[in-house]
């Protein structure tokens, strides 16, 4: 079995479930993502949005695996050209399982799949715990992009739930500034597709009628790291940690993968 990863959600499960030796080429997220398949000498190619039927049949997979994003003409031109393709499309943390459940499935690493996901859950499980008893839920405004603006996807909602938040607005919707200033969340936090940890607060915080927000007035603007939150993969376990971290400092403490704007507009990164 020779695998294509075309996302690094997908190079993030098989390296969980221990069969990173099934993949013959990934893209450079997938390296960065997974630093220790630089040294494998897998081929380079591009990613569910733009690769080419061309690339990967120089590679000659027996699977090639996508999630999304992903364009609807880039691998209906792959499947064309006869290559299988496994593509993913998850909403929800239930979905991520499954998903890993498939990979698993086909990477002949089953059992390995289900303790994958059960530590997920346990995870997932503790965070709930500790903010169980916790007396206040804040209002939190996640953005997954900033022109326009777009509210996070239904996962970052079941994370924000269970790190004892409340959620705002509709996920995957696209809003403005101004029902942002309106709602008044007590945090916000950012976390753009493909900006890493680069988001610009000052700018952010900025925005019309925003300085009236209790998340400015605050300082509970966040980045969180757009790998933490924006790949479904186990490593959204890291990203709840990060979301509860920037709730609730006073139970979690500082957690990596975060910066914080003051209340002097400063980004401050926590470690």
């Amino acid at each position: 079995m020779k695998i294509a990863s075309l996302q690094p959600s997908v190079s993030l499960i098989l390296e969980r479930l221990g069969r990173l030796d099934l993949l013959t080429a990934c893209t450079r997220y997938c390296v960065a993502a997974v630093p220790q398949l630089a040294t494998r000498g897998l081929t380079i190619v591009r990613d569910s949005w733009s690769t080419s039927a061309e690339e990967l049949l120089a590679v000659r997979p027996d699977l090639v695996i996508a999630s999304v994003p992903y364009r609807h003409e880039s691998l209906a031109a792959i499947l064309k050209a006869g290559c299988p393709v496994l593509a993913l499309a998850p909403h929800s943390l239930a979905d991520v399982e499954q998903d890993i459940r498939l990979i698993g499935a086909v990477a002949g690493a089953v059992e390995r799949a289900e303790e994958v996901i059960d530590g997920m859950r346990a995870a997932i499980d503790e965070v709930r715990r500790q903010v169980a008893g916790l007396p206040h839920k804040p209002l939190v405004y996640c953005e997954e992009w900033g022109k326009p603006l777009i509210h996070s996807q239904r996962w970052v909602r079941e994370l924000v739930e269970a790190a004892g938040g409340v959620f705002l607005g509709e996920p995957g919707a696209v809003t403005t500034p101004e029902a942002i200033a309106e709602a008044d969340p007590e945090a916000v936090l950012a976390a753009w597709c493909g900006a890493g940890d680069r988001v610009p607060l000052e700018k952010l915080a900025a925005r019309p009628g925003w300085e009236h927000l209790r998340a400015v007035r605050q300082g509970r603007v966040y980045c969180i790291a757009d790998e933490l939150l924006n790949t479904p993969a186990p490593t959204l376990a890291d990203g709840l940690r990060a979301i509860a971290s920037a709730l609730h400092p006073e139970v979690f403490g500082t957690n990596g993968g975060i910066r914080v704007l003051k209340g002097n507009r400063t980004p401050v990164k926590c470690v």
